[in-house]
């Protein structure tokens, strides 16, 4: 376990990193925090809440913590979450990854209030970049579908995107319901509003990118019927030609003795003008019917 204290003008700030289940009961016992919030915190994948016990109020949420490469299909797989508690005289922030921006938290915060919303902007802020990079990917998935000669899109790679910014949005909601919740003093009403503006423009934009995963699956789906069409379209084509050149032939291929046409001078040349007869009213249809 990693402990950090941090004192300000008028708060104290304590911040704990991998801490274990006993380390974290001792820990906070002197503070009088709720044993069955300890259960919480430690559970992974436990999705953002908000309660108000004893004297602090409760906090978690998540920071986009998976890398842009990594498959995920699970909360605990994309993000990882920091508890807070939090009263007018201490705000304890727990959680078991490292974040980096915890490290450099500003020195003239005002209250414990203005501390953890600056450490809130810092997780939302995680979400921007993969936001980004999803974006780009379904761009790139557009042009690989539709380029002629592409044979480089995955629809796996697509499942995965898709499934990030589902879960994406998913906290992001969670977490827009948690700010609904929070009620700060007057003076920090502004930075609340701006982490609520920053949530609601994050989920439209997953919107976005749900909206274009979904519509480029749906396209690689037509692409796919149409080119399977094309090679039905193809062999009915080639089976019209030749089925009834096969049976013609297949007539004359009867060894019956009384086939006057076998022995005629210019039966092989008759034969031969009827199937190329038929072969020409065929094109000729299909041309008109615009089939060919």
């Amino acid at each position: 376990m990693s402990k950090t204290i941090k004192t300000y003008q008028n708060f104290e700030w304590i911040d704990v990193e991998k801490p274990d289940h006993e380390e974290l009961k001792t820990l906070t016992l002197p503070f009088n925090i709720d044993y069955n919030l300890l259960e919480d915190i430690l559970e992974h994948g436990h999705l953002p809440k908000l309660e108000k016990v004893n004297e602090y109020t409760f906090i978690i949420l998540r920071a986009y913590s998976a890398l842009s490469n990594d498959n995920v299909t699970t909360v605990g797989e994309l993000s990882n979450k920091i508890a807070f508690f939090i009263n007018n005289d201490r705000l304890i922030t727990i959680h078991r990854a490292e974040f980096g921006f915890l490290k450099n938290r500003p020195d003239d915060c005002r209250d414990s209030e203005t501390l953890m919303l600056n450490i809130i902007n810092e997780m939302l802020l995680t979400f921007k970049e993969p936001l980004q990079v999803q974006s780009e990917k379904m761009d790139e998935f557009e042009k690989e579908i539709f380029l002629k000669n592409s044979n480089t899109f995955s629809i796996e790679s697509v499942y995965y995107q898709k499934s990030k910014a589902r879960i994406s949005k998913k906290v992001l909601q969670l977490t827009q319901n948690v700010l609904n919740q929070i009620i700060v003093k007057p003076e920090s009403n502004s930075d609340l509003q701006d982490l609520k503006e920053t949530c609601l423009n994050y989920l439209l934009n997953y919107d976005e990118v749900l909206e274009d995963a979904n519509t480029i699956l749906n396209t690689y789906l037509s692409v796919t019927a149409k080119k399977s069409n094309d090679v039905m379209k193809l062999l009915t084509i080639f089976s019209a030609f030749f089925l009834p050149l096969t049976f013609v032939v297949g007539i004359y291929g009867m060894n019956f003795d009384n086939m006057p046409e076998l022995r005629w001078e210019y039966g092989y040349f008759f034969t031969v003008g009827i199937l190329l007869l038929i072969s020409i009213t065929i094109y000729i249809w299909f041309k008109r019917k615009r089939i060919m």
